[in-house]
Formats: structure tokens, sequence, C-alpha cells
């Protein structure tokens, strides 16, 4: 089963200081009141948590979670809602580990934003419902609204504009239709930022924001890089330089996806770059109606899968990676 690395709080770094529930953590939904004010510890740090990902919850946490008992099951419980003073909205997963016996062990909070501690956070909204999606939509490989996507015609066109059918080419198919179309809304804020590729850098037209774990694809003419191959994907935030490739905050991005009937390697502002992979993890953030296909889909895309192409962030710890794929890529 695949391995995931979720960056998650302990809920007792989210006590109530003014409400019904006064003085106690973040909880599961039955045990949460609205309108109970929040406030993270300045002592409190995100840690990883290793699961393996079924279909639906409740998962596993891996042998080698940092976090939690090893072997112990987690239940995606629910997704909250809480409200700065400032207005703004933070939405956090609430995973409850359980033991052998069913027992509640530990509480943890997946932030989907950026939290800061000594801010007060009102609670305004619990959903068990919008969790799952909520979970799968992180794992998604996204492209930004403005994007520019290559047509079978070889035209242009941004990928807000796209409609299920139109033909997208592809580096190993050719001309595919597009089966899916996903499309939501995050603040663009710390983890969950956009990446930003500018242009000329990986021999981009443009400036190419991405999701943080959006895999490009290079082919290496000359292996620069020591990855003993050719063809290598590489995840955006690894080429993170701070001047060519850097992380762009500010306000809410649009991120979209686009589904194949197989993963694909599309173009977008002339580089390659993949598209939106159905696994355990993300096959929760497509709509009902596409349900009865995922029979189909799920192994499509695990035999049209190439993550074992994807080199790792110490290969790419030199102090310009991106110039250096760049100039393996043009020999």
């Amino acid at each position: 089963m695949p391995t995931t690395d979720l960056n998650v709080f302990p809920a007792t770094a989210l006590r109530v200081i003014n409400g019904a529930n006064l003085g106690d953590a973040l909880s599961w939904a039955d045990d949460l009141v609205p309108d109970d004010v929040y406030r993270l510890s300045p002592m409190s740090m995100l840690k990883p948590l290793s699961v393996t990902s079924a279909a639906t919850p409740p998962f596993r946490l891996a042998e080698q979670s940092e976090q939690g008992v090893p072997g112990h099951a987690l239940h995606l419980d629910c997704c909250v809602t809480f409200m700065s003073r400032s207005g703004e909205t933070t939405e956090c997963l609430v995973l409850v580990e359980t033991d052998d016996a069913g027992d509640a062990a530990q509480v943890h909070v997946m932030p989907l934003a950026e939290m800061t501690p000594n801010t007060d956070y009102v609670l305004v909204g619990v959903s068990e419902e919008a969790a799952l999606a909520r979970y799968a939509q992180t794992a998604c490989t996204s492209f930004t609204a403005g994007t520019m996507i290559t047509l079978a015609s070889g035209a242009q066109k941004a990928v807000e504009d796209l409609a299920i059918g139109d033909r997208v080419l592809t580096r190993d198919d050719g001309p595919q239709p597009i089966q899916w179309i996903g499309h939501h809304t995050v603040r663009a804020t710390g983890r969950f930022a956009p990446i930003r590729i500018a242009e000329g850098t990986l021999n981009n037209a443009r400036d190419l924001y991405v999701s943080p774990d959006h895999r490009l694809f290079i082919y290496q003419r000359l292996d620069k890089i020591g990855a003993g191959r050719s063809e290598i994907l590489v995840r955006a935030r690894h080429l993170v330089n701070d001047s060519t490739v850097t992380v762009a905050p500010g306000g809410f991005v649009d991120y979209y996806q686009m589904l194949f009937d197989a993963h694909q390697i599309i173009y977008a502002e002339g580089i390659a770059a993949e598209s939106m992979l159905v696994n355990t993890r993300t096959q929760a953030a497509l709509p009902e109606e596409l349900l009865d296909s995922l029979s189909n889909l799920v192994p499509g895309h695990k035999r049209s899968d190439i993550s074992d192409l994807e080199i790792g962030e110490s290969l790419l710890s030199h102090p310009d990676a991106a110039a250096l794929l760049r100039r393996s890529s043009t020999g």
C-alpha cells in the first residue's frame, strides 16, 4: 500500500479559550460546539504522521511513522472550519487514531492552511461529509488558473477554459480527450501556496504556477543530476531556490486538475508535467457520477503510473538544481 506523510498537530495544541468546551482540546465531531474559540499553542509544531492510504478510511499508521503507534487505525472524522478575528477562514481535518480494541488513542489535526500560534480561531463549521474529499484534494496535482495547456492541434488554451472532451496533446499517447476537470480554491499560504517557475527556467514559455507536489517530467540528454537514467520526475517544491523557482503566497489560489483515461504527461506553458493520477488517496476527489468508472480508471492509472521515475529531494540539493536540469535537457 502507498505511504503518505501528513503534517499534523496533536489535538492538544488547539484548546478552547472561550466557549462551552472551555479548556478542552479539539476533538471529534460529536463533541464540538460551534462558536467555541480555540487558540493554537505557541509550543506546537507540525510533525509527520505516516499512513498507508486505502480508498476509504480507516487508514493505518505506517511502520516508519514518527507520530502515533504503527499499526493503529486512523479514522478521518470530520473537516472543521475556523474563522479568525480578521475574517479569514481555515479548514482542518480531524483524524482519530484508535488502538486494537477500537478505543480512541490520540486525536491529530491536519491544517489545510497555515495557522498562527496565539491567534483566536472561532469554530464556525463542522462537516463529516466533506472530510474525505478535502483529504483527497490535498494530494491532487494541480495547475493554477491562467496556465496555458497545449491541445492536440498545437493551440494553447487556459486550463480554466478547458472542457470535458477537449483533446490535449500527451507525450506518450498523442491526442487524448479530457474525462474530467476538477477545481477547488484554497488559501495560498505556507505549504499550500503554489510554486512559481519563472519563464525560461525549465525552457517554459511563461511563468508556470503549480501545486507544490506537482511533478514535472524532464528528459535528460546528459545526466547532470546523477539520477542514473534519462527520464525523471521532479516535484516542484524540491526546485525552490528563491530566485527562479519560488513560493508564491498571497490571497487565494484556484487549482485545476485534469483527468484522462490514463495518467499522462501533458504540456503546460511548453514544458512537460503530469496530469491527475487516480489512486487510493485521490479517487475520493472525483464526483459521484464518475464512481461507476473507477473500476476502469484505477487499474488503468495503476498501469500507467510512472512514479518510479521520481527522484528524491537529496538529488536536487544542488544550489540551483533547476538550472542544472535545464542544461541537462538541452545537452
